[in-house]
């Protein structure tokens, strides 16, 4: 297989709410399927080839579906993709407090659903930037279309600090904790976290800590008792149960189906390569 792998930020004005954009050829995918996992992230792909083919979604009784663009919010259970021989597209992260403000929903219609970019608007972006000469040109593009972002459309302010200490940490405080230092009582807090970001405090924790072990992974083997320990799982029994529930196979599957292409998308994009 041969790839080409192109990051960049976005437009200063853009951050935090967009972390980074990712472009992306793929020739000779030996893969069939991917599998779409959990993470911080609120996630944007733009098929600049043939349309996104999900065979499974993590919200049971969602019909599979083709997009050209699909946009999928937060969620605790893998979505699966059939893979072509040939797939080019962009990937966006981003920040799920900034969903109202880029698209006019909340987070909490996106969880654990995968929806057409065209329900949501802009219109006739895929072409756009399937025209487009360079990266860059297609960078430039979507910093073009998410400025205009409302800015009437901010997140309660404790939610938001919530949300970056739970992430600076990578889901390893509890939510007793965090809601005692916003100064809500953890039921409140619970509900006022889950209608902002589409997940309570609880779940967000479970997919931060597994989008943890697997940067870990990403960046050097280690057993899974080690991986376990490191990022607060009780024991390799637990990080195995939760490996399961949230990307639908074991770790050891995961390893040997998946890594290798992730570390190949590691080695050939730095963290600015926009060309």
């Amino acid at each position: 297989m041969t790839a080409e792998w192109v990051v960049r930020a976005p437009h200063p004005q853009l951050r935090p709410a967009i972390t980074r954009y990712i472009g992306y050829t793929q020739h000779g995918v030996t893969l069939e399927t991917h599998r779409g996992l959990p993470s911080r992230h609120v996630t944007l792909v733009i098929s600049l080839a043939e349309p996104i083919r999900f065979t499974g979604l993590p919200r049971p009784g969602q019909s599979p579906g083709r997009y050209t663009a699909a946009l999928g919010g937060m969620h605790t259970a893998p979505a699966l993709i059939a893979q072509d021989a040939f797939q080019s597209g962009v990937h966006v992260e981003i920040d799920p407090l900034a969903t109202p403000a880029l698209f006019g929903v909340p987070a909490t219609e996106l969880s654990n659903l995968v929806v057409d970019l065209a329900e949501l608007g802009p219109k006739h972006l895929a072409e756009r930037l399937a025209d487009a000469p360079t990266w860059a040109h297609r960078f430039a593009i979507l910093d073009d279309v998410f400025r205009p972002a409302r800015a009437d459309r901010e997140p309660a302010r404790e939610v938001a600090w919530a949300w970056r200490r739970l992430t600076a940490a990578g889901g390893l405080i509890r939510v007793e904790d965090l809601a005692a230092e916003v100064g809500w009582s953890r039921r409140h807090f619970a509900e006022r976290f889950r209608r902002e970001l589409g997940l309570p405090p609880k779940q967000a924790a479970r997919v931060l800590r597994f989008e943890r072990a697997i940067a870990r992974l990403r960046q050097a083997p280690t057993d899974l008792a080690t991986l376990a320990a490191d990022c607060g799982f009780y024991d390799q029994a637990h990080l195995s149960n939760e490996w399961r529930a949230l990307a639908g196979c074991s770790p050891r599957t995961w390893i040997a189906e998946e890594l290798p292409f992730l570390q190949d998308q590691d080695a050939s994009a730095g963290p600015d390569s926009g060309t």
